[in-house]
């Protein structure tokens, strides 16, 4: 029974709480006194309640532009917008606080949030990533514009976490080509990634997927075709030992490069038969 009441107590404590914070809330928003609403405002956001700093910062925009008050108020308003996860629209005013303080001592800060913020809508990888490649040319715009910035590691950790959400993406996708039997878009798509991401620990891999879907590609060609194809393997075998001298693939990719070989001198000599029957 004690318990009980306790918590009736307590419920009740809160509701009155609630209550007259809502009250207070509603007597600041009518209220003309700019200043105070601001105050309050700005308390609210020191609370982290940014939804009631959010309103009340939107409602004196008009009010403190042009005035020393305004900077700080559209610093907390921007803010608010990132800290609920707007990140659209925290994007859109950090974009607009740089342009109406270019010279303002936070804004470096602000331009690696605008880029920051591309970064946040960044989805999974399965689909469009037209903001993780914004989020790499802002970024980058970034890393340009202040070099010697404390947050150009972070920064560069972006770059590098975007481009490995598009090397997954692009992956994705030759190997969607490989599986459906596009032999021919799987070879070329497992070279792009070769070519868009020279540095990656996973390159050797691709290029042996490249080689295994051009060998796929001419074994299932009309015959007609087929030699000039295997030729093809037999060249991607000869740069992937010239790129990758000591890869654990070697042998598998020297597999496709024998077969490929045995492949040539068979359709040779078929050739030469048939020339010599004729």
């Amino acid at each position: 029974m004690r318990k009980f009441l306790l918590y009736i107590s307590v419920l009740l404590i809160g509701v009155i709480t609630f209550s007259s914070c809502n009250n207070e809330l509603r007597r600041i928003e009518k209220s003309n006194n700019f200043e105070k609403k601001l105050a309050y405002a700005d308390k609210m956001y020191q609370k982290k309640k940014y939804n009631t700093a959010l309103t009340l910062y939107s409602d004196l925009m008009q009010v403190y532009k042009g005035t020393d008050k305004f900077e700080g108020l559209y610093y907390n308003m921007a803010y608010c917008s990132y800290y609920l996860k707007d990140y659209v629209q925290a994007g859109f005013n950090f974009k607009n606080y740089l342009d109406l303080f270019p010279n303002s001592p936070r804004a470096v800060e602000i331009d690696y949030m605008q880029a920051y913020c591309y970064y946040k809508q960044s989805p999974k990888v399965s689909l469009d990533q037209t903001n993780t490649t914004k989020a790499i040319a802002a970024m980058q715009t970034f890393v340009n514009n202040y070099p010697t910035a404390p947050k150009v590691a972070e920064a560069n950790l972006v770059i590098e976490l975007c481009r490995r959400k598009l090397e997954k993406k692009e992956y994705n996708a030759a190997e969607l080509y490989y599986n459906l039997g596009y032999y021919k878009a799987a070879g070329i798509a497992f070279k792009g990634l070769m070519r868009n991401y020279p540095d990656s620990d996973k390159s050797d891999s691709y290029k042996m997927m490249a080689i295994k879907a051009y060998y796929a590609y001419a074994k299932n060609s009309v015959v007609d075709k087929q030699k000039e194809r295997y030729e093809t393997v037999v060249s991607e075998y000869l740069d992937f030992t010239d790129h990758y001298p000591n890869s654990k693939l070697k042998a598998d990719a020297e597999k496709f490069y024998t077969l490929a070989q045995s492949n040539i001198k068979t359709l040779e000599n078929e050739q030469n038969k048939a020339k010599s029957n004729q």
